[in-house]
């Protein structure tokens, strides 16, 4: 008899993960709180198309996607503007979200998945120690595995007991607070289509201005919550400086919130493994993750088909822990420091990173698909060495501020690769107090 595996919540890699067991023999039953109609928000994301590929899935239809455009990076004082010059072959793609589920669903059924729809997961059901199913709404369900994709709020991985390890809560500065709408195209803008500006007023955050062909994106990110009162406010002032900004709204128009920090530091325990937002898989200082879930699900997969026994405990899942930080996390560690150092810069620090070439434009190529600190400065010649040194030499606080990002990234480092090889309880628990510990604010 196949093996029993639950995908709590319709998450990207939780269904690519049920997709590819389910290829390999596996019964596997995803459960989802939204309509299938409902699935995903109305807008577009841009991801790493390589994720489609880890998923064991062929890209949609063209007409199903676009490239992204390269974006123009804009400091809080609008003095100097770094423009992305991407190299064709790694553009990322951009789809709207409810085909990205379109086409996940199609080829996770496919291979034999079962939805059910319209299904609120409410908590895990414990026997001891072990997550031996979900409780719904509309009743207990039981299995071998529960896969964990409900996302950052997670009612599953907020109530696992805590000396399981696997870290409940969200913390100030790990999630960031967003809003987005598609506003009416007011005319057509022939430079800088796409904008992102930093700290924009002084708001610890980012605004967005993408004028696409049918109408003008607009993003405003902060750290802190934030009312429709602040967006109306915020938007206007965008307006000034983007006349592209209609007034009328005619799509989206949500609040959500992403994480934005290091992967969890536990992914696994008896029968239960997190995956996409439930295990923070988001690159920390863009908030992508699809390309990341996807990719992390074919790992999970590995490591269930590697189990003969069908145990699924945190013993045998821990191959999938060590696989995704080999793979993935611990380049994103580092990052979630660099995001922490976004935090504590002052708009006039940013505008002098800016104007001095601490940062330049070849230093933006950040992407769902540079998943490290070598990635985005793997082009750096001496000249760029010597700007960049020149111009921190020059400012006291903006060097110690950088020299503490240094000290911060190289513990977090030796930390992350100190990972225990083989599960055990109390060296996991003892390890992952001190990685939590390397992203203190």
């Amino acid at each position: 008899m196949a093996k029993q595996i639950i995908g709590a919540g319709g998450g990207h890699g939780g269904i690519a993960a049920a997709h590819l067991l389910a290829k390999r023999g596996y019964d596997v039953t995803v459960y989802e709180r939204h309509t299938r109609e409902n699935m995903g928000y109305d807008w577009t994301d841009i991801f790493d198309k390589k994720g489609f590929f880890a998923a064991e899935m062929d890209l949609p239809a063209p007409d199903k996607f676009c490239l992204k455009q390269d974006m123009t990076f804009i400091g809080p004082g609008e003095t100097i503007k770094l423009q992305q010059h991407t190299e064709p072959d790694k553009l990322e793609i951009q789809m709207e979200r409810k085909a990205i589920y379109d086409h996940l669903i199609e080829n996770a059924e496919r291979s034999g998945v079962r939805f059910v729809f319209n299904c609120e997961v409410e908590a895990p059901i414990m026997l001891g120690s072990r997550v031996a199913g979900i409780q719904t709404a509309q009743g207990a369900v039981y299995a071998d595995l529960v896969i964990d994709a409900c996302g950052i709020s997670s009612p599953l991985r907020t109530k696992l007991p805590a000396y399981l390890g696997v870290q409940n809560e969200v913390q100030q500065y790990e999630q960031f607070y967003v809003y987005r709408a598609f506003f009416n195209k007011a005319c057509e803008t022939k430079e800088d289509k796409f904008k992102v500006q930093l700290l924009r007023e002084g708001k610890l955050g980012i605004s967005w201005v993408a004028a696409e062909e049918e109408h003008t994106d607009v993003l405003i990110g902060r750290f802190e919550p934030f009312d429709l009162a602040e967006v109306e406010r915020s938007v206007a002032s965008l307006r000034k400086d983007n006349p592209a900004i209609g007034t009328e709204i005619v799509r989206g128009g949500q609040f959500v919130h992403i994480p934005v920090r290091q992967p969890l530091g536990v992914l696994v325990a008896d029968g239960y493994a997190a995956i996409g937002d439930s295990a923070f898989m988001t690159v920390p200082i863009i908030g992508s993750g699809i390309a990341n879930s996807l990719k992390a699900a074919k790992l999970l997969c590995g490591a269930v088909t590697a189990d003969a026994e069908g145990a699924y405990s945190a013993y045998t899942l821990w191959k999938y822990q060590c696989d995704f930080y080999k793979e993935i996390g611990a380049n994103l560690a580092p990052l979630a420091c660099v995001k922490l150092l976004l935090t504590r810069l002052e708009p006039a620090d940013l505008d002098y990173i800016f104007e001095t070439g601490i940062l330049n434009a070849d230093d933006m190529t950040i992407d769902a698909d540079s998943t490290s600190l070598a990635a985005m400065f793997s082009g750096m010649t001496m000249d760029d060495l010597k700007t960049k040194a020149g111009g921190l030499v020059k400012n006291v606080g903006v060097l110690k501020k950088i020299l503490r990002l240094g000290k911060e990234i190289g513990v977090a480092t030796a930390v992350t690769a100190a990972m225990p090889k083989t599960y055990d309880p109390d060296k996991v628990l003892r390890w992952v107090k001190s990685y939590n510990a390397c992203f203190k604010h």
